[in-house]
């Protein structure tokens, strides 16, 4: 019996032990604790990976953009046309300056008589720290970059407007300090000849001076040594040229006014020599000294400067052109100006600036002007002077006719406009303190609205500055 006993007391001990043994194993298995531990490391490998992907990126991103920023200097300094050194020298130098001179850089090079383009690339190869372990062992940051200098055979021609309107409100002074600034941005010295400025002042007429007209032909009437003007007709507006071959009228020398002075000192064609057209020059002295002699006097004749302006760009000038280089009068540089329209080098460029509209125009009877004598008499009376001291009121009108009106020339200026633009000159226009009328005839002159800029008082300076930046060249492509 005491033999039974102890054998169920040790079965119900191990009973016991298997029991608690099995509950510690369900605590153990409910326990969730340490799942917490498995997450975090997991959560901290991730992030150490994000960091390493970091690292890696800006270590890529950094070499990108200082490789980027040394070949976009590079290129620009070997772009200049005035650089000396070879532009694959020159980027080279860049680069081992930079302390990037274990690096090879592509240089292409494309350049001709007026410009020069370089293009750069390279790449570098950078090894990762953390990737490699996913299998990015490299990243290649690659740099290019492009830079031109363009000096086109910039042809332009600067007509400006001093007719009487011009004397008030310092309009003529302000006028004078803006096209003068417009000669030294855009006449730059390192243009070796390829840009040439022709000044076109224009009051009711222009004076082509002797040296331009004698070469053209004129009709054998009213013929007098007195001044220099065309006087064309309206179809001579529908096209840029001027003609070798036709016998243009050459302009009456007299002045309109009722003014008490003897001989006329304010006639439709301007007489001194400030006033003539300045052809095809780069001597900036020169042009500058002509604007500042400019004086306000005469009423506005806004076509006419503009087809002379025009005509000056136009190939059929080309005999005259080289004509006045033969006799000095202008540079050798300038040898077979104006170029072809269809010349992809030359950049032709108007310059149009009134402060006024254009006006009803007159002109004397062919009978009271038709000899030296009469030629002389208008040289020493003004029209109305004489009319309203000598002739009988109703006789008067018998002495002036009208040429056209201030419509007939607003269609006249649009037609030679449109001729210009049509050939591919580029048209800036300025409306210089004008009524509403002469912004929109000037507007529709223009090559489009941004070319054409209305300006109140020194604001004349901004817009040839505006004109002088668009004109100049020297820009990053890429």
């Amino acid at each position: 019996m005491a033999q039974m006993e102890n054998l169920n007391t040790v079965g119900a001990d191990n009973t016991k032990a298997n029991t608690g043994a099995r509950g510690r194993l369900a605590r153990f298995a409910e326990e969730n604790e340490g799942s917490l531990i498995v997450f975090s490391l997991f959560l901290l490998a991730c992030m150490m990976l994000a960091v390493g992907i970091a690292v890696d990126v800006m270590r890529y991103e950094m070499t990108r953009t200082r490789l980027q920023n040394t070949l976009d200097r590079a290129v620009l300094a070997a772009a200049d046309m005035d650089q000396t050194l070879e532009p694959s020298a020159v980027v080279a130098d860049y680069f081992e300056r930079a302390g990037l001179g274990s690096f090879n850089v592509d240089v292409t090079v494309d350049e001709g008589l007026n410009y020069r383009n370089v293009k750069a690339s390279t790449e570098a190869e950078i090894k990762t720290l953390l990737l490699s372990m996913v299998g990015i062992p490299t990243f290649t940051a690659p740099a290019t970059g492009t830079a031109e200098e363009r000096v086109s055979n910039v042809e332009i021609s600067l007509v400006l407007d001093i007719s009487g309107s011009m004397g008030s409100n310092n309009k003529i002074q302000n006028l004078r300090v803006a096209a003068k600034d417009f000669v030294d941005s855009v006449v730059v010295d390192d243009a070796e000849g390829q840009i040439s400025l022709s000044l076109v002042p224009y009051t009711a007429q222009v004076n082509a001076g002797p040296n331009i007209f004698n070469q053209l032909r004129k009709s054998s009437y009213g013929r007098h040594s007195y001044s220099h003007c065309i006087d064309f007709d309206y179809d001579d507006f529908s096209t840029s040229t001027i003609s070798m071959t036709k016998y243009y009228r050459q302009m009456q020398h007299f002045e309109w006014s009722s003014q008490n002075y003897r001989p006329i000192r304010n006639p439709g064609c301007p007489m001194q020599d400030f006033e003539r057209i300045v052809p095809l020059s780069k001597d900036t002295s020169e042009l500058k000294g002509t604007i500042d002699d400019y004086r306000a006097r005469a009423n506005t004749a806004i076509h006419i400067g503009m087809k002379w302006g025009t005509a000056l760009l136009d190939p059929s000038m080309r005999t005259v052109v080289n004509n006045l280089r033969a006799a000095g009068v202008v540079d050798d540089a300038f040898i077979d100006r104006p170029a072809d329209y269809d010349d992809d080098e030359t950049l032709k460029v108007v310059v149009l600036m009134t402060d006024g509209e254009n006006v009803d125009t007159y002109r004397i009877q062919d009978w009271a002007y038709n000899s030296n004598s009469e030629y002389a008499h208008w040289n020493n009376y003004p029209l109305w002077y004489y009319l309203y001291r000598y002739v009988n009121s109703r006789n008067r009108s018998q002495y002036y006719y009208r040429k056209y009106s201030a419509g007939q020339a607003d269609n006249m200026l649009d037609n030679i406009c449109d001729a210009a633009k049509d050939a591919g000159i580029t048209v800036f226009t300025i409306g210089f303190e004008v009524t509403n009328h002469s912004a929109g005839v000037m507007r529709s002159c223009a090559s489009s609205p941004s070319h054409f800029f209305r300006v109140e008082g020194t604001e004349i300076s901004e817009a040839f500055s505006a004109i002088a930046r668009q004109i100049n060249q020297l820009r990053l492509i890429n």
